[in-house]
């Protein structure tokens, strides 16, 4: 038995494709996205508020990813004693007042806990979210953890994209509290159509302990190496373009606009190609086009080639870490929240580490090194790819 209640295994078997319980964990994700998308353009007038220098502002924003990587384990511990749905419900409400929080926080010693539980209810959000996703997977016996990691990056592009407009019309509170209110509206459309995964009253809940089996470090340490080419491109790519190739400043935004169109696009027909192809296909075609942009990017004599290799880097980094967290949620004798705790907290251990490490190397060997030794990582994912079978397990519990 995978704990999901009959009544919504029904709902979902005679609705097929779109159901219910899957457009509310769509919202979940949108929400999530839409939260740390609209925190990156508050960024520099947070700075400004604070008098922070960019070091102490890096620290708050290590601050942030230590928020996260604590609290993963503690929604995973959580999710397998009272189920995803609670832990989705209670983070999200957590969540919501954040942005107004760090909007009206004065000074270093009140705006660090702000910042460290922001970081931590998006970081437990996104385990209780993505062990919920699986759950709707299970349901409808078809893949959708790319659809809905494509509504995270949705998210966090509307998110980014009206953030800059509302500070410069309405100010900081201003944009504040309509993000508030636009999360609100998201979560009361989503609440009641959350799928409940809550355990059975007569099944021994498990006792909440790292796994001691190998499969899911091996699919964190995949996890892993899959965002870090992406943290990569992401936090260096515009300043390797601008460095490095000489683009002015708007073609070196363009870098990760292509690399960022290309992924949204590629989550949403993921689900579509996972279910044609099966995920270890999938897995080992999208770190193909991974290797080979990221390889172009880094040997591009131009701008305009560097940005072509950082558009099928996103082609191919799209669908790879929404497989490894669907592998995760199906590991035979896991429970679910459990594997996608461990696969969820190693992976944005690497988002968190190497931007720094990164940047460290950079200034030693120069950008078009550094990116060019990724693919090496990369590599590895291909020699572990057979482990993504587990992510066609949706239908029936594992192997």
């Amino acid at each position: 038995m995978d704990g999901i209640s009959k009544n919504n295994a029904a709902e979902t078997s005679r609705s097929g494709f779109l159901t219910k319980s899957r457009a509310a964990v769509s919202l979940l994700f949108l929400v999530n996205g839409f939260a740390v998308g609209s925190w990156a353009p508050k960024i520099p007038e947070f700075a400004e508020r604070l008098q922070l220098s960019k070091f102490e502002l890096g620290l708050m924003i290590l601050v942030f990813g230590l928020g996260s990587l604590l609290m993963m384990p503690l929604a995973g511990a959580q999710i397998t004693g009272r189920g995803s749905k609670v832990v989705c419900k209670v983070m999200a409400v957590l969540l919501l007042p954040m942005l107004l929080i760090l909007t009206v926080v004065q000074n270093v010693w009140t705006a660090a806990p702000a910042i460290f539980l922001f970081g931590g209810f998006i970081g437990a959000m996104d385990v209780a979210m993505n062990a919920n996703a699986v759950a709707v997977e299970k349901s409808m016996r078809r893949a959708i953890m790319s659809s809905c990691h494509a509504f995270w990056s949705l998210g966090g592009l509307i998110g980014s994209a009206i953030g800059g407009y509302l500070i410069s019309h309405w100010g900081v509170l201003g944009h504040a509290e309509v993000a508030t209110v636009l999360s609100i509206v998201f979560l009361v459309i989503a609440w009641p159509m959350i799928l409940s995964d809550q355990p059975h009253p007569d099944e021994e809940k498990p006792k909440a302990k790292l796994p001691m089996i190998p499969l899911p470090w091996l699919l964190g340490m995949m996890a892993l190496f899959c965002m870090i080419p992406e943290g990569a491109v992401l936090d260096w790519g515009a300043l390797y373009l601008r460095q490095d190739l000489s683009a002015s400043v708007t073609l070196s935004g363009l870098g990760f606009a292509a690399f960022s169109l290309t992924m949204a696009t590629m989550r949403f027909a993921g689900d579509f190609v996972r279910d044609k192809l099966g995920a270890v296909m999938t897995l080992r075609v999208c770190t193909a086009f991974a290797i080979t942009g990221m390889v172009l990017a880094s040997l591009a004599p131009n701008a305009e080639l560097a940005i072509l290799g950082f558009a099928f880097c996103g082609i191919g980094i799209s669908n790879m870490v929404p497989i490894a967290f669907s592998a995760a949620g199906n590991v035979p004798g896991l429970q679910p929240g459990i594997g996608i705790s461990v696969v969820t907290t190693m992976g944005y251990s690497g988002m968190l580490v190497a931007p720094s490490a990164i940047g460290f190397a950079a200034e030693h060997v120069g950008f078009s090194a550094v990116f060019l030794a990724l693919p090496m990582l990369l590599l590895v994912v291909l020699c572990f790819s057979s482990l993504a079978r587990y992510a066609d397990s949706i239908g029936g519990g594992g192997h």
